[in-house]
């Protein structure tokens, strides 16, 4: 057996440390660590992509770290019940009430509804001109429900405008109809049970009214900022989720 030199026992000693922390699988060395239960999902299109409605510092900050913000509070929540973490975002946000753990199940409807509006809320928007037309199950949906187009959008703007502070504004299916609402901080219409101020139901389209998300530009201007953001929806996701919610 050769002796060790000062840099094969170098060696030797960082490879028993690595062995110590890791689990030895036939061919390759990974990791004992769990992965986060959660990452932050990359966006489909460039952060300058939805100028001039939305610039691209607003769009970076929003994502890189709000949103990531968001993760690693429901990751850090998630770390102390592992049998949580493995269910489905949606299913959890659906049945918080069952958390018996107020100081968990607070954490967990904070960041674990911030990291879900905010994944919809990315799906929801498209360049301008590249966000398609609205379904004909989709129309004739709102036509039935708002009575035209223009109605919808005004409903649906007056919600946004009108949530006081931070929160979102929603349309949702919800007993077979189409119904606008809207949420406080980071609460959606799937919180059954912690949601008490609002309708609840199937998202279809989301819209995000804290002022991270319009402030650089907008300033204090909301309604300017809704009404730019119309010209970024993607109509052709919101059609797909009405036709799987139905």
């Amino acid at each position: 057996m050769k002796p060790l030199t000062a840099l094969n026992r170098r060696q030797f000693v960082g490879l028993g440390a690595l062995a110590a922390g890791a689990t030895m699988v036939p061919g390759r060395l990974f990791a004992a660590e769990t992965p986060p239960a959660h990452v932050l999902p990359a966006l489909s299109y460039a952060f300058d992509a939805l100028e001039p409605h939305i610039d691209a510092k607003t769009m970076e900050i929003h994502h890189d770290k709000h949103h990531a913000a968001y993760i690693t509070g429901l990751n850090t929540a998630l770390a102390k019940a592992p049998d949580l973490a493995a269910q489905p975002l949606e299913t959890l946000l659906a049945s918080l009430p069952a958390v018996a753990d107020e100081s968990l199940r607070t954490p967990l409807r904070n960041h674990g509804g911030g990291h879900w509006n905010h994944s919809f809320f990315w799906k929801t928007l498209a360049p301008a001109g590249k966000g398609g037309e609205a379904s004909e199950e989709l129309a004739v949906a709102i036509q039935a429900a708002f009575g035209s187009t223009d109605d919808f959008k005004k409903a649906f703007g007056e919600a946004a405008t009108k949530r006081f502070g931070s929160g979102w504004a929603w349309l949702i299916l919800s007993g077979g109809k189409l119904k606008i609402t809207s949420t406080p901080n980071q609460d959606n219409p799937l919180m059954n049970g912690i949601v008490l101020d609002a309708d609840l139901g199937t998202p279809l389209l989301g819209l995000d009214v804290w002022e991270h998300a319009y402030y650089l530009h907008y300033q204090n201007r909301r309604a300017d900022y809704i009404g730019a953001w119309w010209n970024i929806v993607n109509w052709t996701e919101v059609s797909k989720r009405l036709t799987e919610a139905s």
